[in-house]
């Protein structure tokens, strides 16, 4: 996995570049436009077809506090009640300095993607997801990620020191004898076999490890055969390279789920149903769990239940509120969206019990209206669910991994004494998130938090020292 030379001299080099990023999604796009907005050469690897990654599997939300955006909405937000809403969610579990780091960094990664990159982002005012005190969530107008990665790719395109490479994967990186310090890559380029490239600087941002079985089996075995919702990309290499550095890792066991995955379309049912006032039962016809904790811890509730599945509860004014949704649509188009004049014809179409299916909606609206408290401690309704009714059976799937190389606030890449790996950084999936140890403390939107802030850090500082 790692090539051990005394000197650069000791290798033929194919390629010489100032900055190698490896890894096409949003962490390593924005590491590439920032490094060459300081006028460094960049060549950027991704080993698909594709560029994007997660990033174009997710729908594009970034969270961000104290933006302009939220102050023309009259919101008030700071980097500090960001870092609140993050540690109370995980327990304080992440690391104090760069979680607060990231937040106060937050701002500025929106505000320069919006007037610098030229990518189009709203605040979303409709909802406050779950995990958040404030509205922060800034996302594009399909609430896709794919609109973000569009974007991104026809910017890079337009950059004259920016090369990027697909189907081309790093096999290797190349790091001195003495330090352990990292001096290129080899990469197997489509039609041209293997290319040794000299890096003065490397940035991994190729993901975390959600398609490795074999990482899962170790670190997060409750996921092992969990369906797997993220891109086939996400083999893990980029942390297996800095380990084999002596790289420290932290967290390997946080990862971010989903409980709201159609079933058997696989096909995403966006969470506002959730927070717009649905809720799910299993095949009893029962609510098992409060739905309003999170998208991503929920799924660990969907999957204990019977077959594995649920099906989520819904009446036409949450189907109104959510038909801007690209993902909403498609599960529309693809038939995953049944409808009941009553709750027991509902029920038919599942093959619930109707009855039970009727109490349980009795006992959800009278919680809704403030008439009882709800049993299984949810607060949030937006209301009582009124015919028409709608449902959806789902199932919990596995997103992306949170943990990775710990890093500092230059997203250097650490060992564990704490010193950076020379010439070596990290974003994305590669790097610990801010989520803590497991799948209850990822908040909405913490994968791209991370992956954009760290991402655009990375860039920045590597092209920093070169300048220097």
């Amino acid at each position: 996995m790692i090539q051990r030379i005394k000197s650069e001299h000791d290798l033929s080099w194919d390629v010489e570049t100032d900055v190698a990023v490896v890894g096409g999604g949003a962490c390593g796009m924005l590491a590439s436009l920032a490094a060459a907005e300081k006028g460094v050469e960049v060549l950027l690897l991704e080993k698909e077809k594709k560029v994007g990654g997660n990033t174009s599997l997710s729908q594009g939300m970034i969270p961000a506090a104290g933006t302009r955006f939220q102050k023309a909405s009259g919101i008030s937000d700071s980097p500090e009640m960001m870092a609140e809403d993050i540690f109370r969610k995980n327990n304080y579990e992440s690391d104090p300095e760069i979680t607060l780091h990231l937040c106060k960094e937050s701002k500025n990664l929106v505000e320069w993607l919006v007037d610098s990159v030229g990518i189009h982002l709203d605040i979303v005012t409709d909802f406050i997801y779950p995990g958040h005190s404030r509205h922060r969530i800034h996302a594009p107008s399909t609430r896709k990620g794919e609109q973000i990665v569009g974007e991104l790719r026809h910017v890079i395109a337009n950059k004259n020191n920016i090369l990027l490479v697909t189907q081309a994967p790093v096999r290797d990186l190349i790091a001195t004898e003495a330090d352990g310090g990292v001096m290129g890559l080899e990469v197997e380029i489509f039609g041209q076999g293997i290319n040794r490239v000299r890096a003065k600087k490397v940035i991994l941002a190729c993901n975390g490890f959600g398609n490795n079985k074999e990482m899962l089996r170790k670190y997060i075995p409750e996921m092992a055969d969990a369906f797997y919702f993220g891109h086939e990309g996400n083999t893990g290499e980029g942390i297996l390279w800095g380990m084999a550095l002596g790289a420290a890792i932290q967290h390997m066991g946080a990862y971010q789920a989903h409980g709201s995955v159609a079933h058997p379309h696989a096909t995403l049912l966006t969470w506002v149903v959730i927070v717009n006032g649905g809720f799910q039962v299993n095949k009893q016809g029962k609510r098992f769990s409060n739905e309003y904790t999170g998208y991503s811890d929920h799924a660990i509730e969907v999957l204990n239940q019977e077959d594995q599945t649920a099906v989520e509860i819904f009446d036409e004014r949450v189907y109104q509120s959510v038909l801007g949704f690209e993902d909403f649509n498609q599960c529309i188009e693809m038939g995953a969206v049944k409808r009941g004049e009553t709750i027991e014809a509902l029920a038919d179409q599942f093959q619930l019990p109707p009855d039970e299916l009727r109490r349980t909606l009795e006992s959800y609206n009278q919680a809704a209206e403030g008439k009882r408290e709800d049993p299984l401690g949810r607060k949030d309704f937006q209301g009582p669910l009124r015919p028409f009714y709608y449902g959806v059976r789902v199932t919990g799937a596995l997103f992306h991994t949170q943990g990775g190389l710990k890093v500092n606030r230059k997203a250097q890449v650490l060992k564990p004494d704490g010193s950076p790996i020379p010439n070596l950084y990290a974003g994305g999936g590669v790097a610990v998130g801010v989520s803590g140890s497991g799948v209850k403390g990822y908040s909405s939107a913490n994968g791209l938090l991370a992956a954009t802030v760290l991402g655009k850090i990375a860039g920045e500082e590597a092209a920093k020292i070169l300048k220097e």
